[in-house]
């Protein structure tokens, strides 16, 4: 890496936070959740915004570019994954024909991301879409002992799994972005 971006924050309370809490979208006045199928649904929504929030404020070429050698991860590479990996969980829990990838052969989703400048909102679209796709599915089953699906797979691993999934990638967007332009996460 030639350039090492100042650490920064838009945090002026909190100078190590992403954001000032009454600023967060994720800091609601909901209550807590109650249960534990209102509790794994409040954490991914709030992973979810987490990741689009590490993607905000920055260009095309910065949200492709692979900003950890050797690695082919990328803040655009990692929305295009997650869209894949929605898709896979759904093709897990279903019983009828698979869907096919979205972007192409297997890591397709990291190594042949571009600085189009739809690139970005186009991913972003596939994603909200496969995340609407996989959560409806997900619906159906409010026994969380079930297990369901041509994988056979418990409604509940596959509920913590997710979670998993996008707690990973965030601290991963954490340090992509830092790499970036500076910014610092929370």
């Amino acid at each position: 890496m030639k350039h090492v971006p100042e650490r920064w924050s838009k945090s002026v309370e909190v100078p190590d936070m992403w954001l000032d809490p009454d600023e967060d979208p994720r800091d609601t006045d909901e209550p807590d959740p109650v249960g534990e199928q209102e509790t794994y649904h409040r954490y991914l929504r709030d992973y979810r915004q987490t990741l689009e929030l590490k993607c905000q404020g920055l260009n095309p070429q910065q949200l492709a570019q692979r900003s950890v050698p050797p690695s082919t991860m990328s803040l655009l590479g990692l929305l295009r994954h997650l869209a894949e990996v929605e898709r896979d969980w759904r093709n897990w829990i279903t019983y009828g024909q698979k869907e096919g990838r979205i972007f192409g052969p297997h890591d397709a989703d990291f190594n042949d991301v571009d600085e189009d400048p739809e690139s970005f909102a186009q991913a972003l679209q596939i994603l909200h879409d496969e995340q609407q796709a996989t959560d409806k599915e997900v619906a159906q089953y409010q026994d969380l002992d079930l297990l369901i699906g041509r994988e056979q797979i418990a409604v509940r691993e596959l509920q913590v799994h997710r979670i998993e999934e996008y707690a990973r990638h965030c601290g991963h967007a954490d340090l992509l972005r830092e790499c970036i332009d500076g910014r610092v996460g929370q």
